[in-house]
């Protein structure tokens, strides 16, 4: 585990999730400001699983978290940390199932995880917004981030927001 909320468990992701990351990129409500085609099959979430997650864990030693919802003991999401090599910063992300939106819970997730940024030698983040995505944006500022510029990634126009973390919040 990597830290954990009232309502929440933040920890790595695990091969048994693969289900969950497949639903996270495949349903396209869940998709409307991220910029990739929707997951057809699990194996494709399995392939994302050992060569995208797995990999950030080993060559950074952080990568996005799994969200576990503890009154239903299920993922539900995920938030956590990205090196962003465009960038060469440390990315925030989160994204949720529709029926865990607007509870509070994307906040929440992230206060959490921006305490234990430090822990893995993460002293400032951003979080790439594409443009529309007023829900992220609030979420963004809600947790004390700033907007610092409009650029883009992926061939998308986004809101970059940053935050600068100090080891008092670990």
């Amino acid at each position: 585990m990597i830290t954990q909320t009232e309502r929440l468990i933040l920890r790595p992701f695990c091969e048994e999730d693969v289900d969950a990351l497949f639903m996270m990129n495949s349903i396209p409500e869940m998709l409307t400001y991220i910029p990739m085609a929707p997951l057809t099959s699990t194996e494709q979430a399995m392939e994302i699983f050992h060569q995208v997650i797995q990999q950030d864990y080993k060559q950074h030693g952080f990568g996005r978290w799994a969200v576990v919802h503890k009154a239903d003991d299920k993922v539900i999401g995920f938030c956590g940390p990205k090196f962003i090599p465009e960038y060469n910063e440390v990315e925030i992300g989160y994204r949720y199932f529709p029926e865990y939106w607007r509870q509070g819970i994307a906040t929440e997730a992230a206060e959490a995880a921006l305490k234990a940024f430090p822990k893995f030698g993460i002293n400032k983040t951003i979080a790439l917004i594409l443009e529309g995505n007023i829900g992220s944006e609030m979420v963004a500022k809600r947790v004390g981030m700033q907007w610092r510029e409009q650029n883009e990634f992926m061939g998308h126009r986004v809101n970059v927001y940053a935050k600068h973390l100090s080891a008092i919040e670990v």
